[in-house]
């Protein structure tokens, strides 16, 4: 279940020792992990305190990640103060304008934003990955959409065959892994609308949410924000920025490029819907319940390309419509 958003009793102490003393907490948002965000305010200024209970989540990896990315020029919240031991982390404040919630608003916006999405991961991919990150490689894609088998199979009441399964994932890695090892990125892994924001004093996005980063392919990264599970993206626009991202990152062979993007989609959309699976399931948070829809429109997108023919085979072999988008229509309803 979630937690309940109630700041931590060590929350004040910290705050105090670092010149907030006596400020008011507020609950900001959860997420889907462990970690909760308050907004805090003390004498006409804000800040953002970060709750990640240190038996459960790792402040490390954010902090490292948000380092390289403050290096480089790009904007994740710039650390203000930090506690590893109990898990508490204090960040500037970004305001209340993520690009999901604004585009909802102001709709006529959506296309410039995506620009810059687009063109903050172009300039991304033109930079090596952190030394010590580690590898989105064959085990840690192979451990993702295994979620769909330990999940939503048992979820749907499926029996599926794992082992077909695995070896027609396998089959579709096997140009990408190559290149993952020779030449990998910063890949954010979880770059979509909720997580950009829109910065009144600066032009370009404010980044979120990178603490599970890993060194992989640049398509991962552009499909989390074409294919974002928590709003629908036009087809149209999803070409149009992949033809900008072609040109903004020079990508010579634009077909392979686009059999990799379709690749990863089909990957991480698998995983989604384990992920959403397993949120609902085990840990009670229904609303992602009615999210696996759109990500099934996005993976049958996918599964189109001739890429993906072995991995649309397992799909047709063992989950049959009715046990697709329209399960968890039915669901909502």
């Amino acid at each position: 279940m979630a937690a309940p958003m109630i700041p931590p009793a060590s929350a004040p102490a910290f705050l105090a020792a670092h010149g907030w003393e006596g400020a008011e907490i507020r609950p900001l948002a959860g997420d889907a992990s462990f970690r909760r965000y308050f907004r805090i305010f003390k004498d006409g200024r804000s800040a953002v305190l970060m709750d990640a209970p240190p038996e459960h989540e790792d402040i490390g990896p954010f902090l490292k990640v948000a380092g390289h990315l403050l290096d480089r020029g790009f904007l994740p919240p710039r650390p203000l103060a930090i506690d590893r031991e109990r898990g508490l982390l204090l960040l500037e404040d970004f305001g209340d304008d993520r690009v999901g919630p604004l585009l909802q608003r102001d709709p006529g916006r959506e296309r410039e934003i995506y620009e810059s999405a687009v063109d903050i991961l172009a300039r991304i991919a033109g930079q090596p990955a952190p030394d010590d990150l580690g590898p989105y490689d064959e085990s840690a894609m192979t451990r993702e959409v295994r979620l769909f088998t330990d999940w939503y199979g048992p979820a749907l009441g499926l029996e599926l065959d794992e082992a077909s399964y695995l070896a027609s994932w396998r089959h579709a890695w096997s140009d990408i892994l190559p290149l993952i090892a020779a030449n990998p990125v910063l890949v954010l892994r979880d770059y979509h609308a909720d997580n950009l924001m829109v910065l009144a004093d600066r032009p370009e996005l404010g980044l979120l949410d990178f603490q599970d980063a890993l060194a992989g392919h640049a398509a991962y990264d552009l499909v989390s924000l074409l294919q974002d599970a928590r709003r629908d993206v036009a087809p149209e626009l999803e070409a149009a920025m992949l033809d900008r991202y072609a040109d903004a990152a020079q990508i010579a062979d634009r077909d392979t490029f686009r059999a990799h993007y379709e690749i990863l989609g089909a990957q991480r959309n698998t995983k989604i819907l384990g992920i959403f699976t397993r949120l609902w399931k085990r840990d009670g948070k229904r609303h992602y319940v009615s999210l696996q829809p759109r990500v099934w429109t996005y993976l049958e997108r996918n599964l189109a390309h001739p890429a993906l023919a072995r991995v649309k085979d397992w799909f047709d072999a063992n989950v049959p419509p009715e046990k697709r988008a329209a399960a968890w229509e039915r669901e909502i309803a």
